[in-house]
């Protein structure tokens, strides 16, 4: 199995939003074999048992036809980092919270958009095929190898900007953009 651990700060709008369309991009890619991933999120001020914020079950379920009826948020512990062989924060905050918890998570955390902003980098053909949890491995070490090399324009360009409290279509952006950001690490990871 690889585990895949999705970080925001309440847990309510991005993260579930992230995993959601995370976990629908591997089985449109993967089929039955979308179960070696295993995918979960949490808040660095996580709503414990909140369910996704109305506005965000509304973007994924109108733009992509995903269910997040049944989510509910949990709070960002260590032991989910340390389990976790890929972390994905909203933020550049966010991945400074989750290696402040557990510094030994410092090569597997990136934001989402520095995630793929670093795979755009890696020849496909460089990666492994066949054991797909040993290709999902390659993808995070190939990602880290590239840090330093292409930064981004603006520090925030890595940054998902919260919809909280906003208006729908300021949801619907936000799906709209980590469904972008998600399609070449869902590529590299599916093979």
């Amino acid at each position: 199995m690889f585990r895949v651990l999705l970080v925001c700060t309440g847990n309510i709008c991005r993260s579930p939003m992230a995993e959601h369309l995370m976990r629908d991009g591997l089985r449109q890619r993967l089929g039955p074999g979308a179960e070696e991933f295993v995918l979960a999120s949490a808040g660095t001020f996580g709503l414990v048992d909140n369910p996704m914020d109305p506005f965000a079950r509304d973007a994924l379920r109108g733009q992509h036809g995903i269910d997040g009826t049944a989510f509910r948020a949990q709070a960002l512990a260590a032991v989910m980092v340390s389990g976790a062989d890929l972390v994905l924060t909203a933020t550049r905050d966010h991945r400074a919270a989750v290696v402040t918890l557990h510094p030994a998570a410092a090569r597997t955390t990136f934001t989402i958009r520095e995630f793929d902003r670093l795979l755009s980098l890696v020849d496909p053909a460089t990666l492994p095929n066949g054991d797909r949890v040993a290709r999902a491995h390659a993808v995070v070490a190939a990602a880290a190898s590239q840090r330093g090399l292409v930064p981004p324009r603006k520090p925030h360009d890595d940054d998902v900007i919260d919809p909280y409290r906003g208006p729908l279509s300021g949801y619907i952006s936000c799906a709209t953009l980590l469904h972008g950001a998600l399609q070449r690490p869902l590529d590299l990871l599916a093979g």
